[in-house]
């Protein structure tokens, strides 16, 4: 073998090497995605959680005044209950029905202004507004991560090695940010 030989097998072995790293780092960067996406949804899981489990002690607060209460209990805890093993999709649904119970709540507490002075609901609230700003970060995050990994699965090339490991897009949290206006409750 003549030098010239040995210097095209060292340059095409030294392409194939860079590509296979490159592959590499491909596959590396969506599963980093996709397991952050992971944790990040899990953060929103335990905080939806948290702000259903202040949503029942705020409905404890307010029982006595709100016929209500029973009906909503039990959509609170069929809302617990879910909330940890949700999908994405599942996760705004669940969204959208813990801020029209929150709503009601807030709006039993309008009408009564003795109950809306009570430091419990205040403290109540307080702590719900912080839960609702937690769910807000982690959902931004969660949606940035998931635009990252659908870009690369959609661009070339990518979506060259996403198609060779069956990546999928993942689907975004569309929460409502807030609720248009509060539910109407009759007694």
């Amino acid at each position: 073998m003549d030098i010239i030989s040995i210097i095209i097998i060292a340059v095409i072995l030294l392409i194939i090497v860079g590509l296979v790293l490159y592959v590499i780092g491909i596959y590396n960067k969506f599963f980093n995605l996709k397991n952050s996406a992971e944790a990040t949804l899990g953060q929103i899981r335990v905080a939806m959680k948290k702000r259903l489990d202040m949503i029942e002690q705020l409905l404890g607060s307010v029982k006595s005044y709100a016929a209500f209460e029973k009906d909503t209990l039990e959509k609170v805890t069929g809302l617990r209950a879910s909330v940890m093993k949700a999908t994405p999709g599942e996760l705004n649904a669940i969204e959208q029905q813990s801020r029209s119970l929150l709503g009601s709540l807030y709006a039993v507490a309008e009408n009564y202004p003795d109950l809306k002075t009570s430091t419990t609901v205040q403290e109540l609230m307080g702590a719900i507004k912080g839960v609702e700003d937690e769910i807000a970060r982690q959902r931004y995050t969660y949606n940035n991560i998931a635009q990252q990994l659908n870009t690369m699965t959609d661009t070339i090339p990518s979506n060259i090695v996403a198609r060779m490991i069956g990546m999928q897009k993942l689907e975004y949290l569309q929460f409502e940010e807030a609720i248009e206006k509060a539910p109407k409750i009759e007694f």
